[in-house]
């Protein structure tokens, strides 16, 4: 039930020790509580005066008050070491997620990843405030309570002490059911997630086609299979709850009978007899808790084993491999791959003997149909993923993988759909060079044709974009990437995953005029699959299935009318020429 990393997060080593005392000294209260009780029922069952009865009765109530106090406390000594947790979680989790790149997104899903660092680390949450206390009031109260009843009845004890394995177990038979359909409903959110996030990106492009009623089929059979897998362990879950409160009744009438026959053949007396019927549903009532919070807990706990194994992941620690003397890529430096072996998974390799060299300043075209390997490429080049096999060269010197301190101080990276922070304007023109001057932002900021839209934002570089904020088109939204990369002039390696691929042609073409003048004295790998940006590059990478299967100029691709002349005419349709 209980992951025993858990063990390892700091401060829950003194956490457990400062639950497990309050939690010894409220069993203590709870066996007063029920002492002082009863005494008072024998005093009025006797018939003793009313006076009797008062000081039993204060005695009572300050256990009564006391055991509900210090369930604050501990609740109190909880909170601040589960917040704490979680929150360094969900940075610690943002950190790996960064480091690892797009790989953990490929294999896990995007709604899933999204889900697990939001959803994911609030269950974790629920999980850690109930866990830790309930697992202690398991280990400590029942014994306590136990052994206080076998010094006044042993008969009694040892039919609790009896009783209570077989609870246990039956209990373990039907959690095991409830673990079995808790992962199926966990595995069955992480897919909704990922229809959902899938759904959302696409559902553009399926209006346009006219199938978006029919994916909303698929959606809704999604949906569907997630709440069949809610309601079987919601039935595993009533069923449990059911059984166990079925057996801890009985076992509670059960005692009750035998104290009455004792008290029938006057082989026990009416306090002590009260007492243990007291206590005995205090004695039951760590487990019946724990079994109610048992199926709260099992997607908290299945979060966190999710969050735990992710975080556990190696990533690499031979960042440091390129001389960081002077990042800047000149016309002298060269970067080579060298039968270079690239998979998202061990199952299937995505990229598969890339072989090429680059020298100085080129612009690398680099096209294929989709699924080609473009993007997987192009992440490999950015330090985002790590090739299986191969050897990759830089200025020199041999390195495993680009995930390289040097080497991505050196790049600007422009995927298709640029991130935008929620801040200014000028915040997110200034990404990579947070200290740069007005000047040079509103330079870029021309450079990168900018400045007329600019003119007409009310607050102008003061605005504030991104989510929550004013709407950027995805034009502007490349231009201010575009910008990005003038303002630091140091970054002289560009990395393009189609850029325009979501922009209509007309947009694309203004585009292109501002960003041809980028390309100028730095090192471009532009993967697209429009072909006019053929016409631009020095040198073209023509991938297929994941294989590099041509290379070499426009004018020697052309000339040997091979795999680079097919895919033009089977492509030609789709853009314009320039």
């Amino acid at each position: 039930m209980i992951d025993q990393r858990v063990f390892k997060f700091p401060g829950v080593k003194s956490l457990t020790v400062w639950l497990g005392l309050l939690t010894f000294f409220q069993a203590i209260l709870i066996i007063l509580q029920a002492q002082y009780l009863s005494e008072a029922i024998v005093h009025l069952w006797k018939l003793q005066a009313v006076g009797t009865i008062v000081l039993p009765l204060v005695y009572f109530g300050l256990a009564f008050v006391g055991r509900h106090l210090l369930t604050l406390a501990k609740n109190w000594l909880t909170y601040p070491f589960v917040e704490k947790t979680t929150k360094t979680l969900r940075k610690q989790f943002m950190a790996k997620l960064f480091d690892l790149g797009p790989s953990v997104v490929a294999q896990k899903g995007t709604g899933n990843v999204v889900t697990m660092g939001l959803e994911g680390i609030d269950k974790i949450q629920t999980y850690l405030m109930m866990i830790i206390g309930k697992v202690l009031d398991l280990s400590i109260t029942p014994w306590l309570i136990l052994i206080y009843i076998g010094l006044i009845q042993w008969k009694e004890a040892l039919f609790l002490l009896v009783i209570y394995p077989l609870i246990i177990l039956f209990m373990i038979i039907l959690g095991l059911a409830a673990q079995a359909k808790a992962d199926r409903q966990y595995a069955g959110y992480q897919r909704l997630s990922n229809h959902f996030v899938d759904t959302l990106r696409g559902l553009p492009t399926l209006k346009q086609l006219g199938l978006n009623e029919q994916y909303a089929g698929n959606v809704y059979q999604v949906s569907e299979d997630y709440r069949k897998k809610t309601m079987a362990t919601l039935t595993i879950a009533m069923t449990s709850t059911f059984a166990l409160d079925f057996f801890t009744t009985l076992s509670i009438a059960i005692i009750a009978v035998f104290l009455g026959f004792g008290l029938m053949d006057n082989t026990i007396q009416l306090l002590p007899a009260l007492v243990i019927l007291t206590l005995a549903p205090d004695y039951f009532a760590p487990i019946r808790n724990f079994a109610n919070d048992y199926h709260a807990t099992l997607n908290g706990k299945n979060a966190l084993t999710a969050v735990l194994d992710i975080l556990q992941r190696k990533t690499p620690d031979d960042r440091q491999l390129l001389p960081a003397s002077d990042p800047v890529w000149t016309a002298d430096d060269d970067i080579r791959l060298n039968h270079v072996n690239v998979s998202y998974d061990q199952d299937r390799t995505t990229l598969q003997d890339i072989s090429f060299d680059v020298h100085g300043f080129q612009k690398v075209g680099i096209i294929g149909a989709s699924g080609s390997g473009k993007s997987t490429l192009i992440n490999t080049l950015s330090g985002f993923l790590s090739p299986q096999d191969g050897q990759i060269t830089v200025r020199g010197t041999n390195v495993p993988h680009l995930d390289q301190q040097a080497w991505q101080r050196s790049f600007v990276y422009i995927p298709q759909a640029p991130y935008l922070f929620h801040a200014s304007l000028r915040e997110n023109l200034a990404f990579y060079t947070p200290d740069a001057s007005d000047e040079a932002v509103a330079q870029a900021a021309e450079r990168a044709g900018l400045s007329d839209w600019i003119q007409t934002l009310p607050d102008g570089l003061a605005t504030q974009i991104g989510e929550g904020a004013r709407g950027v088109s995805g034009g502007q939204a490349q231009r201010i990437a575009l910008a990005r990369a003038f303002l630091d002039d140091s970054r002289r390696v560009l990395l393009f995953d189609e850029p325009t691929a979501h922009l209509d042609i007309e947009t694309e073409i203004e585009l292109k005029k501002t960003m041809m003048p980028v390309f100028e004295n730095h090192l471009v790998f532009f993967a697209t699959h429009r072909l006019h940006w053929m016409n631009e590059m020095d040198y073209i990478l023509v991938l297929d299935h994941g294989k590099l299967v041509e290379q070499g100029t426009p004018a020697e691709l052309q000339a040997k009318n091979g795999a680079y002349v097919r895919l033009r005419n089977e492509m030609a349709g789709e853009a314009p020429e320039q």
